[in-house]
């Protein structure tokens, strides 16, 4: 797979070359930036400090670039300390030392149409080409990547979207799982009583007094000490977190209000969640969201559109929001990532389809 080439600004150019240093602030409060702080975008962003233009190696859109031993570092409001430098300016055009720079990975389009039919994505636009394009890309991923998948409770109520998500876990497509509650109980409901919320994963009956399964199975973890140790007592090989625990693959679940239990590792505090989400999306090269809007807009929200590797190559970030919810999917397209793309399915047909391509 060709990846686009980032091309960078020529900093030679007249308008850089004699544009300002970024004015520095101290922070004098902790957690709260200066005024006229300058707030980060999904872009590449560039600082001008002592003449020199420095990239922010990673950015997350709504943080603050802070100046630190040579660096930009990005920091979130609330992890901001007294005496922290700033970048402070609201212009982007270099004028105030700030250029924001969104087409590093500029694609040429072929015959653009002031008016077109089926701009956003719905139930009728043409998919083949995108299906084909992640399985490309997921290859590739494999050996020079790193996938972190986003992903909704949905998955753990058919024994065929578990299985094939499995199976790409085993097959070394999956690098990081970013969930809630809801997932990891209801795979773990399914391998443990063969149900998901009492119903049974295959043949959708409904078992008696099947409503206290997932109670049981939360209940069942803790008795036993923890995920992996209830995967070992009751020999447990099947579904999606039996696969991330065999092959130890790092997974975030992040609780909400409405978690039940909740199961031991979810984490209660929003703000210790994003924190673990974040360090797995850091060095993510592409994220694949499916069936969860909640935790889908959470990852857009600190997923840029650009890594800087450890040679220093600037490469695409790539993402993906898969619903089966127009509205959702054109949510995310409309945060105006480079990368951002769309496809309107139900998941488990994706997820399977996915699987039978690559393993």
């Amino acid at each position: 797979m060709n990846l686009r080439t980032y091309v960078a600004p020529n900093f030679e150019e007249k308008e850089f070359v004699e544009a300002p240093n970024a004015v520095l602030k101290k922070v004098e409060i902790e957690t709260v930036a200066p005024e006229n702080y300058h707030a980060l975008s999904i872009y590449p962003e560039y600082f001008k400090i002592d003449g020199t233009w420095l990239l922010a190696k990673e950015s997350r859109m709504d943080c603050v670039p802070v100046y630190e031993d040579g660096q930009i570092f990005v920091r979130e409001f609330r992890h901001l300390k007294v005496g922290d430098l700033v970048v402070c300016g609201r212009s982007e055009d270099a004028s105030e030392g700030i250029y924001v720079y969104p087409n590093g990975f500029f694609e040429e389009q072929n015959n653009p149409e002031t008016f077109a039919f089926r701009q956003n994505k719905t139930r009728e636009t043409s998919f083949t080409r995108d299906y084909e394009e992640i399985v490309e890309l997921l290859k590739y991923e494999k050996e020079h990547g790193k996938v972190v998948w986003v992903m909704g409770p949905a998955f753990s109520f058919d024994c065929g979207a578990r299985e094939a998500f499995a199976r790409l876990i085993d097959g070394g497509y999956v690098d990081a799982v970013l969930a809630g509650n809801a997932l990891a109980t209801h795979d773990l409901e399914g391998a443990y009583l063969k149900t998901a919320l009492g119903q049974n994963i295959y043949t959708r009956e409904n078992v008696p007094n099947g409503h206290y399964n997932h109670l049981d199975t939360i209940n069942e973890v803790k008795r036993c000490g923890g995920i992996k140790e209830f995967i070992k007592a009751h020999d447990l090989n099947d579904g999606i977190v039996c696969a991330l625990e065999r092959n130890k693959i790092p997974y975030v679940l992040g609780g909400s209000i409405r978690d039940d239990g909740p199961l031991p590792p979810v984490y209660g505090n929003v703000y210790e969640a994003q924190d673990a989400m974040r360090k797995e999306i850091r060095e993510a090269t592409t994220v694949i969201c499916m069936a969860t809007m909640l935790h889908t807009i959470a990852v857009g929200n600190m997923t840029p559109s650009y890594r800087v590797l450890k040679d220093g190559t600037v490469r695409q970030v790539y993402f993906y929001c898969v619903d089966v919810s127009e509205f959702m999917v054109n949510k995310l397209a409309d945060r105006g990532s480079l990368s951002s793309r769309g496809v309107v399915t139900n998941v488990q047909d994706f997820i399977i389809h996915i699987a039978n391509a690559l393993v």
